[in-house]
């Protein structure tokens, strides 16, 4: 052998890598060699030539194999609804099974990721959030959906809202006044595989007159009263969820249509970004 000439014993160097793919493909399903390990595959596939690192070798694919599998949240999304839903009085099975299901990390921006199951809302860009869990499970279920409704989101924001609502009701309809933040939800909903919802931008207080009556109606921004528009378009025992008041704090009311009355019921006080429109605040 030629000095400074390594010998590859080739008989290994199949083994290890054979042993490589293998441990790929027993810690995720469907991850089967990503590019996250191709780099350490390649450069330490040859370490056996040595002596007698492989294992050494292989320890160390692993261990970055792992960090390339994108995180499900399983057991983040199972506690949140335990301890933020199901223990502060949230007892709607089909809103749970949906929050339990539903991935919200999928809508929050990156350098929150991590914090999608936390009992807050969290920035999502264009100066708008997603609400806090709670907030979300408890505007839902005052709903009331059962399945087969036809409902009207007023603020898209980040989409997370309307994945619910699309698990529980037969058809949504979702304004956003920002193009950019109905194109990402969109984007979002369609990756999911939601065939169910229809999206528009535009001003949200305006509703959405062309479709209307709604079974349902959910307000996600605040607004200083209830806009005529959005009564209007509520079907004969509807349901509007909307919060109203000062700019900086409102109240979650329940308004339910009884031919030309509306009961109004008190859910709770919340603070959200202003329902800007014609009907809403006049600006940011």
């Amino acid at each position: 052998m030629v000095k400074g000439e390594v010998k590859v014993d080739t008989t290994r160097v199949a083994a290890f890598l054979a042993m490589t793919i293998l441990l790929s493909r027993s810690y995720e399903p469907g991850w089967v060699f990503p590019f996250g390990h191709w780099d350490i595959g390649i450069c330490l596939g040859f370490c056996p030539a040595f002596g007698g690192i492989g294992i050494s070798a292989m320890a160390m694919l692993w261990k970055k194999g792992k960090k390339g599998v994108p995180k499900d949240y399983q057991k983040e999304r199972l506690i949140m609804v335990e301890e933020q839903l199901r223990r502060r009085g949230i007892s709607d099975r089909r809103v749970l099974e949906a929050m339990e299901k539903i991935p919200r990390h999928f809508f929050v921006l990156g350098d929150y990721r991590d914090s999608a199951y936390e009992d807050r809302p969290l920035p999502i860009g264009e100066g708008q959030t997603i609400s806090q869990p709670y907030m979300v499970a408890i505007m839902t279920q005052s709903l009331e959906l059962k399945g087969r409704e036809r409902v009207l989101e007023i603020g898209t924001g980040s989409g997370y809202q309307t994945a619910i609502l699309a698990e529980l009701a037969q058809k949504v309809f979702t304004i956003e006044r920002i193009p950019a933040l109905t194109e990402r939800a969109q984007k979002a909903l369609e990756d999911l595989g939601y065939p169910n919802i229809s999206f528009r931008s535009g001003d949200g207080s305006r509703g959405w007159p062309e479709e209307a009556p709604f079974d349902g109606i959910m307000v996600t921004a605040g607004s200083p009263d209830v806009p005529p528009t959005l009564k209007s378009q509520l079907a004969e025992g509807g349901r509007l969820v909307i919060p109203t008041g000062p700019r900086f704090t409102q109240t979650l009311y329940i308004l339910t249509r009884e031919r030309d009355r509306f009961t109004e019921e008190e859910v709770t006080g919340c603070v959200f970004v202003p329902l800007v429109g014609d009907y809403g605040w006049k600006d940011d």
